[in-house]
C-alpha cells in the first residue's frame, strides 16, 4: 500500500502531449499494446506481450513474446506487482534496441484510476514507463459505490451507437471512467485514465483503435501472447 501511494503521487491525469489535444490526432504515429496471457492451468508460466501498432492503420509494427515465471501472488488490488514488471521490461528492451519504433502511447488490458486506491495497472505501468497510459477493461470494477445493478444494465442499452458513452461516477462525486460501446458489441468497454491523458483524449482513442470490441492493439498483444503460449 505505501509503495501504491508513493507511485500514485506521480499520476498526470491530464494531456501532456501536443499529438493528444489534436482532434485527429496529428502527430501520433504508434501505439502500443501490452497483456499477460497465462498457460492453461498454470498461474504462474505466463507470456508477455507487446506489440506497436502504426496510428492511425493499425498495423502492427513491432512484436515481443517471451515466457516469464510469476512468482508473486496474486492480491485483489494489487495485480500491477504480479505482472507490470514484465511490461516495463518489454518496453524497456524495445526503447533500447528499436527506439525508432517506442510507443507514444500504450493501451492496457486493465484499469487505471478506477481502482479502489486510485492505482491500476495502467497508471502502475504508466508512472514506471513514464509513457501515456490508458486503462481499458472488459467488465466493471466495483468501487466508490459502483455497481453493475439494473440501473447499470440500464445504461448500457442506453448505449445504441458505436462511439456512444456514459461517465462513471462514484458516490464520492468522481468521475473514474468511462463506459464506451466501440462497435456493434452490446459488451461495452470500461476506459479509464492510467497516466499523462486526459479521460476524453483516452475514450476518443480507444473508439479510434477499435476494429472490434477490443482495441487493435490490446487485442493483437493477447492474439500474439496466447499464439506463442500454443506453439
Amino acid at each position: 500500500r505505501r509503495e501504491q501511494a508513493r507511485l500514485q503521487a506521480a499520476v498526470l491525469p491530464r494531456d501532456t502531449e501536443r499529438w493528444q489535444r489534436d482532434p485527429a490526432f496529428a502527430g501520433l504515429r504508434r501505439v502500443g499494446g501490452g497483456d499477460l496471457s497465462y498457460a492453461k492451468g498454470d498461474d504462474t508460466s505466463a507470456c508477455a506481450s507487446l506489440v506497436v501498432l502504426s496510428y492511425p492503420a493499425l498495423e502492427v509494427l513491432y512484436e515481443d513474446c517471451r515466457m516469464v515465471a510469476v512468482n508473486a501472488p496474486y492480491v485483489a488490488g494489487f495485480l500491477a506487482f504480479r505482472e507490470v514488471p514484465f511490461l516495463v521490461e518489454a518496453v524497456q528492451r524495445l526503447q533500447k534496441e528499436e527506439p525508432e519504433l517506442s510507443p507514444q502511447v500504450l493501451l492496457v488490458d486493465g484499469n487505471g484510476l478506477l481502482h479502489p486506491r486510485g492505482f491500476g495497472v495502467a497508471c502502475h505501468l504508466g508512472v514506471l514507463t513514464d509513457l501515456p497510459c490508458i486503462g481499458v477493461a472488459k467488465n466493471l470494477l466495483q468501487v466508490d459505490g459502483l455497481v453493475r445493478d439494473e440501473l447499470h444494465r440500464e445504461q448500457i442499452r442506453s448505449l445504441q451507437s458505436s462511439g456512444d458513452t456514459f461517465p462513471l461516477t462514484g458516490t464520492s462525486g468522481r468521475v473514474l471512467g468511462m463506459v464506451l460501446r466501440s462497435c456493434n458489441s452490446s459488451k461495452p468497454l470500461y476506459v479509464s485514465v492510467g497516466h499523462r491523458v486526459s479521460l476524453d483524449t483516452a475514450v476518443r482513442l480507444v473508439k479510434s483503435c477499435c476494429r472490434y470490441r477490443i482495441p487493435e492493439p490490446i487485442r493483437q498483444a493477447d492474439i500474439r501472447s496466447r499464439e506463442y503460449i500454443r506453439k
